[in-house]
């Protein structure tokens, strides 16, 4: 069908057959290519929505007030040598892990899919992942920790070099031409997605995010917390993102759908659960206040099969339940969009507020 548009002596005809084959070739990976980033007719909805929501979300590290936090990292009355230790190995762990994740967005995920709207979202979730590593350089310099000693963490303590490495080699494998039109090589791709995604900032963030919210709810390093909170509130829906374009992938690639890479997918969920158990460890090598070890220990299993089952998996440990009801109501996953609206700041916009009230999770 064409249309024709006459402005003075010229005449503009119009293909909207053309447009609609154009619009049909849309798809996650080996679609059309096209180099106008031409958004339009979106075809992949859930995308852009998801990105106003992340662009109504913007915050920056420098409107969180850092005093209190500063003298209690001064203070041995304040805060105890174990509450100190979990801070240095957040911003150790942190420091690192958010650039790995902006990395892998960029040069594996964005620029392997072709649809526009999923490059546009995409790009934005690197975005916040530099906001998150700016912000772990706030941390950084407020309290005056010398930043070769967050290098050496990440270089050096053995659980947090085993959690990067575990990422970063799923990652690197993907660096070169591939040829997506082949079973093996999308359900790497599709690997890839589910292990950034559902692994490590769903489920292996989890643990320190805990742990950071603790100490918060007991009134130590509040502004940290404060950034914790606006940090895990991105991470929701960097976890909806690439679960949503995980499941449309599988659509649309059912050939990937095997039951071997299914349980192959579970088994990747479980060797993350692994490592993220020796690094809680690391972090809590004894009880203190209100911060049991085991309980964040079942924390990530219970997490861990949240993220399975939101996959179109079976759950490793079925019937687990939270042993942190607190952090439900901080952090839950059913609850981490809205636990978040009590306290915003001048970037959010009204809008919003609506999206936060979302319960997709």
């Amino acid at each position: 069908m064409q249309k024709t548009y006459t402005v003075g002596s010229r005449s503009f005809v119009l293909d909207q057959t053309k447009a609609e084959e154009a619009f049909k070739a849309k798809k996650i990976i080996n679609g059309r290519e096209t180099l106008t980033f031409n958004l339009l007719p979106l075809k992949y909805n859930w995308a852009y929505e998801l990105y106003k929501t992340m662009k109504a979300n913007h915050w920056e590290p420098e409107d969180i007030i850092m005093n209190k936090d500063i003298e209690q990292w001064k203070d041995d009355g304040q805060v105890s040598e174990v509450e100190r230790w979990i801070i240095m190995m957040g911003v150790g762990y942190f420091s690192a892990a958010e650039g790995i994740v902006g990395d892998n967005i960029l040069h594996v995920i964005r620029h392997l899919v072709t649809a526009p709207e999923l490059k546009l979202v995409l790009g934005r979730h690197a975005h916040e992942e530099n906001v998150h590593a700016d912000s772990l350089l706030y941390m950084i310099s407020s309290l005056g920790i010398n930043p070769h000693e967050c290098e050496a963490m990440f270089e050096d303590i053995e659980t947090i070099v085993a959690k990067n490495e575990f990422v970063t080699r799923h990652s690197h494998a993907l660096r070169r031409d591939i040829d997506l039109t082949i079973t093996e090589n999308k359900q790497k791709f599709a690997k890839n997605v589910f292990l950034f995604g559902q692994c490590m900032e769903g489920t292996q963030f989890y643990g320190m995010f805990g742990m950071i919210l603790s100490l918060y709810r007991q009134n130590k390093f509040r502004g940290i917390g404060e950034m914790f909170r606006y940090t895990l509130r991105d991470e929701s829906n960097h976890i909806e993102l690439l679960r949503n374009l995980f499941m449309d992938l599988v659509e649309e690639n059912s050939d990937i759908w095997t039951p071997e890479f299914q349980e192959d997918l579970r088994q990747t969920m479980a060797e993350g659960i692994a490592l993220e158990k020796n690094f809680i460890e690391d972090c809590l090598p004894v009880d203190s206040i209100g911060l049991v070890k085991k309980d964040f220990l079942q924390y990530i299993d219970y997490i861990a099969d949240r993220r399975l089952e939101g996959c179109g998996l079976k759950p490793l440990n079925p019937g687990i339940t939270n042993p942190l009801p607190w952090l439900a109501e901080m952090m839950d996953i059913k609850k981490e969009q809205n636990f978040f609206e009590g306290r915003v700041t001048e970037y959010q916009k009204a809008s919003s507020l609506e999206n936060d009230d979302d319960d997709d999770l």
